[in-house]
């Protein structure tokens, strides 16, 4: 709560920057705020706290909101450079973007269907602005249209999906509706609502056939603020999702289906078409941007397996929390390479990374890396994050060994495109037509990055021993 509020006050003093002229030292009080942010999360480690029947800071929600504010402070130290010209204003985009992150926080500590939809559309709504802030680019208008018109129609969908939950059961509070479904039959219109609350989530965290409004979004929007929407956004949506199913609808079985969750099935179709779809369609881009978009929708069919299994086996909590972990900084580190590409080169198509190697190694490097964690290679963490998620899918239910073999074949898929690019930057002779500039700061955290994802690899225990919370 006191970290909901603090985000909130940040955002404030962000609007006010211009007013009494403290924009030169902005982006280091939001840092510092975000630093204070993380230490308030952690003092509520073990309090299990309620607020106003509303919120629960329990352990859950304490572990998800460091891993959003994590990728926050990372995303404000590599997203600044886009803010030294004078196409953004960086005191708007900060306000919005911290608006933006209480929405998240929301999302991964409500125990109420009102506030879960209150927290979506506040960490909705400032995107709808942000992908259109590049005013006179048709691209960006589109997207922040495009954006605004599915995340409406997603709203409706959610809002008729918790009216029928609560024409059912009484009540918003999830708990209670779990102990309303074990206690008496519930009506066929309750498992609408789930349906429509499972088709609500899907869009919110680009699941197929509900994705496609990503790529055209994705494309048009800043990259930073792309960077942000795959990552920050894609996490709250998950935690979310799985707070939501696994406390609510955990016991949601039909008659003719008690070996299983109603809404199971609706969500194993979702993961396969996700997985197969979203890779088979990535293979084929030959933009960066738009490549990282579709590998963002298949990546979110492997979460989706943790939500599958949330019911059953408690350790896929800590399986998911290192996905987001490793899939967040990896994707924050592709996108900050592709600015610098696409800043000097103007084009993020495959061909302007062409000897990216040798004209920048660094670069090269960060964005290796990068793509070896996406596809799930050793020694990187997205390798364990994969290997955690596929084992606690198979040790909640085994039967469920042929969806684990169509991650797999995802995964190989995803090889091949993510090597694509990599050939991109070290396969060729040709000489690069510009330099990527990037300063010693940049690097730096760049390099810092790199080794977070690296280290993960070699112990991600830190995060997996989290299963007990």
């Amino acid at each position: 709560m006191k970290t909901i509020i603090l985000l909130s006050v940040l955002g404030i003093v962000a609007m006010m920057a211009d007013i009494f002229k403290y924009r030169a030292v902005l982006w280091y009080l939001v840092l510092a705020g975000i630093g204070a942010a993380v230490g308030l999360e952690l003092l509520e480690w073990n309090q299990n706290m309620p607020y106003y029947g509303m919120l629960l800071m329990d352990n859950y929600a304490v572990a998800f909101s460091c891993i959003i504010l994590g990728l926050l402070f990372v995303w404000f130290l590599v997203s600044r450079d886009s803010y030294t010209g004078q196409e953004f204003n960086d005191a708007d985009h900060y306000a919005l973007i911290l608006f933006s992150s209480v929405g998240a926080l929301l999302m991964v500590s409500f125990v109420d269907l009102s506030l879960m939809f209150l927290g979506i559309e506040i960490l909705s709504i400032p995107l709808y602005i942000l992908a259109g802030s590049r005013k006179k680019d048709l691209s960006s208008n589109e997207s922040s249209l495009k954006y605004f018109l599915m995340g409406s129609f997603t709203t409706g969908i959610l809002l008729f999906g918790i009216t029928l939950v609560y024409g059912a059961t009484g009540t918003f509070h999830i708990e209670r509706i779990a102990s309303a479904i074990g206690n008496s039959t519930m009506p066929v219109y309750f498992y609408t609502g789930i349906a429509l609350l499972v088709v609500g989530f899907g869009f919110k965290v680009s699941a197929v056939p509900f994705h496609f409004w990503t790529p055209d979004v994705y494309q048009g929007a800043p990259t930073f603020i792309t960077a942000y929407m795959s990552t920050i956004v894609k996490t709250a949506g998950f935690a979310g999702f799985y707070r939501l199913f696994s406390t609510s609808f955990s016991n949601a079985r039909m008659p003719e289906l008690m070996e299983g969750t109603t809404w199971s099935i609706l969500v194993i179709v979702l993961i396969v078409l996700t997985i197969v779809i979203g890779n088979l369609i990535a293979a084929y881009q030959t933009n960066a941007k738009r490549m990282l978009a579709y590998s963002g929708v298949a990546q979110a069919g492997y979460m989706l397996m943790a939500v599958l299994v949330s019911q059953v086996e408690d350790n896929t909590k800590s399986s998911l929390m290192l996905y987001m972990a490793s899939y967040g900084l990896a994707t924050l580190a592709a996108f900050t390479v592709l600015y610098y590409v696409q800043k000097s080169k103007g084009s993020d198509e495959f061909e302007a990374f062409t000897s990216l190697g040798k004209t920048n190694p660094l670069l090269a490097a960060v964005l290796t890396i990068s793509m070896l964690s996406l596809a799930g290679i050793p020694p990187t963490a997205g390798f364990f994050a994969k290997f955690y998620l596929f084992t606690s899918v198979l040790k909640a239910n085994p039967s469920l060994l042929w969806l684990v073999g169509v991650a797999i074949f995802g995964s190989l898929v995803s090889v091949y495109y993510y090597f694509k690019l990599i050939i991109s930057m070290y396969g060729s002779d040709e000489k690069s037509t510009a330099e990527v500039p990037t300063n010693m700061a940049y690097q730096f955290i760049l390099v810092a990055i790199v080794l977070i994802i690296l280290f993960l690899g070699i112990q991600p225990g830190l995060i997996t021993n989290l299963a007990n919370l």
